[in-house]
């Protein structure tokens, strides 16, 4: 294992042309998708599930030259009950890679082609807000098997590469963003720019450690033979 810093040039800005969705809220979708297609009509959107129906809902027509699901970009499909849908090589070196560095425009556009036919991209934009943990345990009914199946894993994984990689990459954790992330396109001539990238990043990484906290906390104070087996089927 290795660990270095991005020895490669840093962009400041950077256009909107490849926009990786995957949310559980979706208010507020179709007027960023709309938004980001005001500035550059050639962006493309990858998802996955509802939230492509929606995209595809937004973008009518232009859904066959804007749209991707996630399934025909990476080549695999979705796993039963949508428990692997995101977790690909594809999405998460478009995802990490540094912009310049000739070894992961390689592995992008070479390496990762040969594991289907459509080589990766660097993704621009990460929009992502997760499964609603604690509105979920916060209900008096809920079990620890309820609460187990709301835990998101592909979206924290998602979000936090692309906060680690706020050098590429702008991530949006909530509706409420939505509006001042196009008005700062709009100040800047259609780009996303670095200062901009790097708060997105600040509070993203302050709501997935927020995220995890909470489902630590909750199963840390469960008992297994009081709380957990019970509403198990165990054989």
């Amino acid at each position: 294992m290795s660990i270095r810093e991005n020895i490669h040039q840093v962009i400041n800005a950077i256009k909107p042309e490849n926009i990786l969705v995957s949310v559980f809220d979706k208010h507020g979708l179709d007027e960023l998708v709309k938004g980001i297609l005001d500035f550059n009509k050639d962006a493309k959107f990858y998802s996955t599930g509802g939230t492509g129906k929606k995209i595809i809902e937004t973008l009518g027509a232009r859904a066959s030259e804007n749209y991707l699901s996630v399934e025909d970009f990476t080549g695999a499909p979705e796993m039963e009950g949508g428990l692997v849908k995101t977790l690909h090589p594809k999405i998460h070196a478009g995802l990490l890679a540094e912009r310049g560095n000739p070894a992961h425009e390689e592995y992008l556009y070479g390496t990762l082609s040969k594991m289907g036919c459509r080589p990766g991209v660097y993704f621009d934009i990460f929009v992502g807000n997760l499964y609603p943990f604690t509105e979920v345990i916060s209900k008096a009914e809920t079990t620890p098997e309820t609460a187990r199946v709301n835990i998101d894993i592909g979206g924290p994984a998602m979000t936090m590469a692309s906060a680690k990689n706020w050098h590429s990459v702008a991530v949006l954790t909530s509706p409420s963003q939505y509006s001042e992330f196009l008005r700062s396109l709009q100040n800047n001539n259609g780009m996303i720019v670095l200062d901009q990238r790097f708060e997105l990043a600040r509070q993203a990484m302050k709501s997935i450690g927020e995220y995890r906290t909470a489902i630590g906390n909750y199963f840390s104070g469960l008992d297994f033979r009081k709380d957990v087996s019970p509403s198990l089927n165990i054989k």
